[in-house]
């Protein structure tokens, strides 16, 4: 049975922080829209009341019933959190007339116990909100103090509740807040008294027991991408099922250069039930005068339901279809204010379940990014798997800008090929979150030789990352970047100039298209 931290999401931006902090301390955390509670059973430890975009003074407050909170599990809320739980029980929140945002010191700390243990007196804190908390409620006690707000922290008073409360109005979750690691460790740990044991090791035993039972005697299909969340999905259930899990890898004609051999290779070695589908003409005939980007991605979507239900016939007995769906995916689909705005369609294998008729399983539904590769990492698969950059569902298609043809993706493929050979050469390919080449739908002016060349142009793309929602450029070498581009100039027919994009997300995405 697994402990856990209730996350209560009132649509801060900082929210997946909080949940990525506790987990850090190897305890899991589960956020949950704040007017979705679920009924508070023994795994739950403690409650987490997160920030929020909203003021509490506001007609459109968010207001959560902590009527099944307060009291029956140790409470902690941050930001919008504290100064919903002061007004709820009687304080005052006011607009701030001080600026309170950035950086800020704990002046005093008037109890050095309990959430504050181990900090110390001017540790820096981060702060980000409009309103603030003038008075607190006759049943809660001050805890800290800055130079500018009086009320920082507070906490309810021994024995005025069955568990206790502790509000902050400063973020422990963002880097900037130094002590914070240790004020969630003190929630956590030692008021909730969680026991950190939730490691990787420990989510493939219980994973695996979890998949066992859920499974039983059927049989499951899982379509393969090459990426980091299907392989360790992958490896999850051959564990719990063994031959009993049938692997398709689709080769849609828009995968990096030799990719489809070489990951079948690698597939070998792991001891997977992999059927690789040559099925290049299949996709290149579905794009073929298309250059939308949404009509691209829908394309190739149908595209792919269509081969995998035909080379799913040829099987018998299939009751699951298996997907690496991970947990910003599913956080976003439950968020706050509804599935965010769609920004591009996604390739998965959406539409296989109703269509074929098959139950769903996804072994990494509450694992971020870097947590799938640590418990990749723990089934001891290979680091060229585990550290591969991501790599778009659609593949090639949205890094060429324009319409798709067998010789472009031909030239993209070289092109991309000796950026990311460089890459690890010059030892930058681990220090990079994604990497990648497009093709630009522009031709410019150049000179080989005596000769003037009309040719296209590529754009490389780097990007540091923790998981992908945000992202900053790659601020790689001259020196690299000079031998790339070279090196795609000389070795590359229909390529004259090479560009290197400085875009951050947002506001620009990682992917062009």
């Amino acid at each position: 049975m697994t402990e856990k931290i209730l996350i209560l999401d009132f649509g801060s931006q900082y929210t997946q922080l909080i949940a990525r902090r506790i987990r850090e301390l190897n305890v899991y955390s589960e956020i949950v829209p704040y007017n979705k509670v679920p009924e508070l059973d023994d795994t739950i430890k403690a409650v987490i009341l997160s920030g929020s975009p909203f003021s509490v003074r506001e007609d459109r407050a968010l207001h959560p019933n902590l009527e099944p909170l307060i009291g029956k599990r140790p409470v902690l809320g941050i930001c919008y959190g504290a100064q919903y739980i002061a007004q709820h029980f009687g304080g005052r929140v006011e607009r701030s007339v001080t600026r309170e945002y950035g950086k800020a010191n704990l002046g005093k700390i008037h109890q050095s116990e309990g959430l504050f243990a181990g900090l110390e007196t001017g540790s820096q804190v981060w702060m980000s909100h409009g309103d603030t908390i003038k008075a607190i409620p006759d049943t809660f006690e001050l805890l800290a103090s800055t130079a500018d707000v009086e009320v920082a922290a507070f906490g309810s008073k021994p024995g005025a509740f069955a568990e206790p409360v502790f509000c902050i109005q400063f973020h422990p979750e963002v880097y900037h807040s130094l002590d914070g690691k240790q004020l969630l460790e003190n929630f956590v740990i030692n008021v909730a008294g969680c026991s950190g044991n939730w490691t990787p090791a420990h989510f493939v035993d219980e994973t695996v027991a979890a998949l066992r039972e859920k499974i039983g005697e059927d049989r499951v299909l899982l379509g393969l991408s090459g990426g980091v969340d299907s392989s360790v999905a992958a490896m999850l259930l051959n564990k719990a099922i063994g031959d009993r899990l049938f692997c398709f890898f689709i080769d849609n004609g828009l995968l990096r250069k030799d990719e489809f051999e070489e990951v079948l290779r690698s597939y070998d070695g792991m001891g997977l039930n992999v059927k690789g589908i040559d099925a290049k003409d299949e996709f290149y005939g579905a794009l073929a005068g298309i250059s939308d980007p949404e009509k691209k991605r829908k394309a190739i979507g149908k595209t792919f339901i269509d081969v995998f239900d035909r080379e799913a016939k040829k099987l018998t007995n299939i009751k699951y279809l298996a997907q690496g769906t991970i947990y910003p995916d599913v956080i976003e689909s439950v968020s706050v204010h509804g599935p965010s705005v769609t920004i591009k369609s996604h390739h998965n294998v959406g539409g296989l379940p109703e269509k074929m008729g098959l139950k769903i399983v996804e072994p990494l539904r509450f694992l971020f990014k870097d947590e799938v590769r640590r418990v990749g990492t723990q089934m001891g698969m290979a680091d060229h798997l585990i550290k591969r950059h991501p790599f778009p569902g659609p593949g090639l298609a949205i890094r060429i800008l324009g319409d798709i043809t067998p010789e472009k993706v031909d030239i993209l493929q070289k092109a991309d090929k000796i950026y990311i050979d460089k890459m690890r050469e010059y030892g930058l390919y681990d220090q990079v979150w994604q990497a990648g080449t497009i093709l630009l739908p522009v031709q410019s002016v150049g000179v080989m030789g005596d000769e003037r060349t009309y040719e296209q142009a590529v754009a490389l793309r780097a990007v540091t990352s923790t998981d992908g929602m945000t992202a900053e450029w790659s601020h790689l070498p001259y020196d690299f970047l000079a031998a790339v581009s070279s090196g795609i100039i000389n070795n590359v027919k229909g390529i004259n100039r090479v560009v290197y994009d400085i875009s951050t997300k947002p506001p620009a995405t990682i992917e062009w298209e």
